[in-house]
């Protein structure tokens, strides 16, 4: 079952999150430098002025942004934002990418080139006021997000087909190198967005397939969830429902014609292991 969540059409929709204090779902048009939302008061709408990704919730009334040049601490009502961090600030050819709250308040972000440059993506994690990088030499990094019991993070290389899992220390810091969790060349799967639900599973947006599989812990697929639209991009669940963004990008004016609902906003229905997200912790 799939029913639009919001109509407002994004070129690039990604990064949904669902704000439990809010009861809203957030998530950005990238390319159009734009902060969506919908909840129990209404559309919400934020232009940016750069390009965000990623988003973490912190309280009722602040977000933690993922842009081209940093993250920033962002009061919604106001719109007004403190940056807390730079990434790649000097870098114009890059841009932030996927990203997620960790169960130990950090957030991890990933870059990219602007036109997917091969090799020029990388992932972070920023904690207590502390930056890292983590890891280089990707190309699109996507489906980070995190097992509930603490023990390891997962991402992907959406242009490689492959997800890795990485063990995590008590700190939530990577423990050795990651290992290959899911190669999903044989299936001509693309992971873009992804998130864990309470049971371990992990839900993958795959771009390009016009679905979102939920794995099991050892990687088999238990479920899959269709779209009328070939592009989802990122998963999110917020009160036993399982929300996803799509996106444009790439679509030639044919496919736009054959695909009307593409860029917009789905409901794909309830699931029956929702979880919270973590807060960011300033």
């Amino acid at each position: 079952m799939h029913t639009v969540f919001d109509s407002r059409a994004c070129h690039l929709g990604e990064g949904a999150l669902w704000h439990p204090q809010r009861r809203m779902l957030f998530w950005f048009d990238i390319l159009g430098q734009r902060l969506l939302g919908r909840g129990e008061g209404g559309a919400y709408e934020a232009q940016l002025g750069e390009i965000h990704s990623a988003a973490a919730w912190i309280d009722r009334d602040h977000l933690l942004l993922a842009s081209e040049t940093g993250l920033w601490r962002f009061h919604i009502d106001s719109r007004c934002s403190v940056r807390l961090a730079q990434i790649e600030a000097d870098e114009r050819a890059t841009r932030s990418n996927d990203g997620r709250a960790d169960p130990w308040g950090g957030f991890w972000i990933s870059t990219m080139g602007k036109g997917a440059e091969p090799g020029a993506g990388a992932i972070y994690r920023y904690r207590q006021g502390k930056l890292a990088r983590l890891r280089a030499g990707l190309t699109i990094p996507n489906s980070i997000c995190f097992a509930p019991d603490r023990g390891h993070a997962y991402f992907s290389d959406t242009v490689r087909r492959m997800l890795w899992r990485w063990s995590l220390d008590g700190d939530g810091w990577p423990a050795g190198e990651p290992v290959l969790w899911k190669d999903f060349a044989q299936e001509g799967l693309n992971p873009d967005g992804a998130v864990t639900d309470a049971a371990g599973a992990v839900w993958v947006a795959h771009w390009g397939a016009a679905c979102v599989n939920r794995y099991g812990p050892d990687g088999r697929c238990l479920e899959s969830r269709r779209l009328p639209v070939p592009q989802p991009s990122c998963p999110a669940l917020g009160e036993g429902r399982l929300f996803v963004t799509t996106a444009q990008q790439g679509l030639a004016q044919d496919a736009l014609a054959a695909y009307p609902l593409s860029g917009q906003t789905f409901d794909l229905g309830a699931v029956a292991h929702g979880r919270q997200e973590p807060a960011f912790i300033p």
